[in-house]
């Protein structure tokens, strides 16, 4: 990637589903710098097992660009918008891009999660995730560490064992995300 391309924002992009990795590829061919988080699933398909690649965030994928040049980008036959507000395409917040990666990347197992807004922030300080801030969830006796995609309303979820994590410091300002976070410490300090 050329240094141009280090100082664009990144965007998020909706796309027809089941028809991410063709505008990937598409976009790609355009000479866009794409972005489309995969994961590994395995599916019973008439008597036998496969693994499959499949979006992490079905509908989406990520591509960097001049905002004010977005033509490229939505002429692409299975792209259906550019999110954002109006016409005006808003940028994925670049820590959120970082901290999915970081995960893709990690070779730790994750699976797409439900998006939160309250929870307890915890900071992930050692292990191969290690620097990640994300929500610590609990279910079924698996830690994991959630970090969002507050753009498209999407998250991911990676597994955590509980001596990598440490509370995280940051700023709440509504009564409800306080409340949320009560509730997630005290899971927390279990």
């Amino acid at each position: 990637m050329n240094a141009a391309c280090s100082e664009l924002a990144w965007f998020a992009v909706h796309v027809r589903s089941n028809q991410e990795k063709l505008a990937a590829l598409l976009l790609a061919d355009k000479g866009i710098p794409t972005f489309l988080p995969l994961r590994r699933e395995m599916r019973r398909r008439r008597g036998s097992t496969k693994e499959l690649e499949i979006p992490l965030f079905p509908g989406y994928l990520f591509c960097q660009f001049p905002p004010e040049n977005r033509g490229p980008v939505v002429t692409v036959n299975p792209v259906v918008r550019v999110v954002g507000v109006g016409r005006t395409p808003l940028p994925v917040e670049p820590g959120e891009l970082d901290a999915v990666r970081t995960i893709v990347d990690s070779g730790e197992s994750y699976e797409p999660w439900p998006y939160l807004t309250v929870g307890e922030r915890v900071r992930v300080v050692s292990g191969p995730l290690f620097g990640l801030t994300g929500i610590l969830t609990g279910e079924r006796g698996v830690d994991r560490v959630v970090v969002s995609i507050g753009l498209i309303h999407r998250s991911v979820a990676a597994e955590v064992q509980r001596s990598w994590i440490a509370p995280a410091r940051t700023h709440r300002t509504s009564t409800g995300a306080r409340r949320g976070v009560m509730r997630s410490a005290a899971a927390f300090s279990s």
